[in-house]
C-alpha cells in the first residue's frame, strides 16, 4: 500500500460527496431525513488487508457474531443478544409493541431484551425474524411445502464443481414478503437492505460483489464493509482460494439528518493502517466458528456515537381521519 492512497478514502469522499450533492429524501413511514445520492462504488483489496474502518471503531463483535447469524440459517435474535450483540434488537420489539393491546401490559424495550435473553419460550414467540437474512440465505421459502433452498449451500458447491461459474448468487430480496407487494399478514417489517451478492473465481482469487439498494452510510456501511469483506475470506478459505477483492455497490447512499455532525466529526480524522485477519482450521461451511477468526492489528480512531435511524420497511399508509356527519 505505500505510496497509494489509503483504500478507506473511499468511503470518505463519498461521505463529502453527500454533504456536498445529497439530495433531501423524506422517510413516508416515519418522516425521517436524510441527505442522498444514487450509484457509487468502491473496492477493496482483501488480498493487502482487511477493510475494517479505522475513522472511528468498528464494533467488531457484532460484525462478527452477526455474519455467523446470517451464515448459520438463524432468524431467532437470541444468539445475537446472548453474544452482547444488540443491532437488530428494534426491529422484533418494534414488531411485539404493534401487537400488544393492553399498554398497560407492554414490556419496555430494555425489559423486552432481558426477556429474550432469560425466557426461552418469549425468545422463541417475540425474537423471531422471519425473512431475515441468514433464513433467506440457508433456507429460501419455496412454493412446495416444506422445501426450501439453502443458496450459500449451494453456492460453495457450485464452485467447487465449476471455478468458472457466473450464476455464484444470493439474493435476500424476495418480493412476496417485502413492502405493499406482500399481503400485510405476510410481511417483513423491516427492510432488506443489502439485497444481492455474488461470489467469482478468477486467477486464484475469490472475488465477492455486493448490490446494497439502501446504504445507512455513518452506522451501517462501516460495518456492512467489514461483514461482506470476511464473508469473501471465509469462502475463499473454505473453497482454497487467495482472497480478492471485495466491490461495494450502493444504490441509494445517504447520510441522516441526525448523524450529519457525526459525519462531519469523522471526516476530521485521517485512516490508520487497516488490520489483518488470521483464520483458524476450517474446509467446510459447517466447520466456521466466531472464535476461528482473529483481528490483527486493529487501532482505529475512538467510537463516535449515534442513534440508530429505524426507517423504512412496510408501509401502512397514512390513517384517514372520521369525518363528522
Amino acid at each position: 500500500m505505500a505510496g497509494q492512497k489509503h483504500p478507506e478514502y473511499q468511503y470518505l469522499e463519498l461521505l463529502k460527496d453527500i454533504l456536498k450533492n445529497g439530495v433531501v429524501n423524506v422517510d413516508r413511514g416515519t418522516g425521517v431525513k436524510s441527505y442522498s445520492v444514487f450509484g457509487r462504488q468502491s473496492r477493496y483489496d482483501l488480498s493487502e488487508s482487511f477493510p475494517l474502518l479505522t475513522t472511528k471503531r468498528v464494533y467488531w463483535n457484532g460484525v462478527l457474531k452477526e455474519l455467523y447469524w446470517f451464515m448459520s440459517g438463524d432468524s431467532n435474535i437470541k444468539y445475537l443478544v446472548d453474544n452482547n450483540v444488540h443491532i437488530w434488537d428494534d426491529y422484533p420489539y418494534k414488531i411485539y409493541s404493534k401487537k400488544q393491546k393492553a399498554k398497560s401490559k407492554k414490556l419496555t424495550k430494555e425489559e423486552f431484551i432481558q426477556k429474550i435473553a432469560n425466557d426461552k419460550k418469549f425468545a422463541k414467540k417475540w425474537g423471531e425474524l422471519p425473512r431475515i437474512y441468514g433464513e433467506m440465505w440457508r433456507r429460501w421459502p419455496t412454493r412446495k411445502k416444506g422445501k426450501t433452498v439453502d443458496q450459500l449451500g449451494w453456492l460453495i458447491k457450485e464452485l467447487r464443481d465449476d471455478p468458472d461459474a457466473r450464476n455464484a448468487i444470493v439474493n435476500s430480496w424476495n418480493p412476496e414478503y417485502l413492502y405493499t407487494m406482500a399481503d400485510k399478514k405476510d410481511t417483513s417489517y423491516f427492510p432488506i437492505c443489502h439485497n444481492m451478492y455474488q461470489v467469482s473465481v478468477k486467477d486464484g482469487k475469490l472475488s465477492l460483489h455486493l448490490y446494497q439498494r439502501s446504504c445507512d452510510m455513518f452506522l451501517g456501511v462501516p460495518f456492512n464493509i467489514g461483514s461482506y469483506s470476511l464473508l469473501a475470506v471465509i469462502l475463499a478459505k473454505i473453497l482454497g482460494y487467495k482472497p480478492g477483492e471485495f466491490i461495494h455497490t450502493y444504490g441509494d447512499a445517504h447520510i441522516y439528518e441526525n448523524h450529519v455532525a457525526q459525519v462531519r466529526e469523522q471526516l476530521k480524522r485521517k485512516p490508520r493502517p487497516f488490520p489483518r485477519l488470521k483464520l483458524g482450521n476450517f474446509k467446510n461451511l459447517s466447520d466456521f466458528r466466531p472464535e476461528k477468526v482473529e483481528l490483527v492489528g486493529y487501532e482505529p480512531h475512538p467510537t463516535i456515537k449515534a442513534e440508530l435511524t429505524v426507517a423504512g420497511g412496510y408501509f401502512e399508509g397514512k390513517k384517514k381521519s372520521k369525518s363528522k356527519k
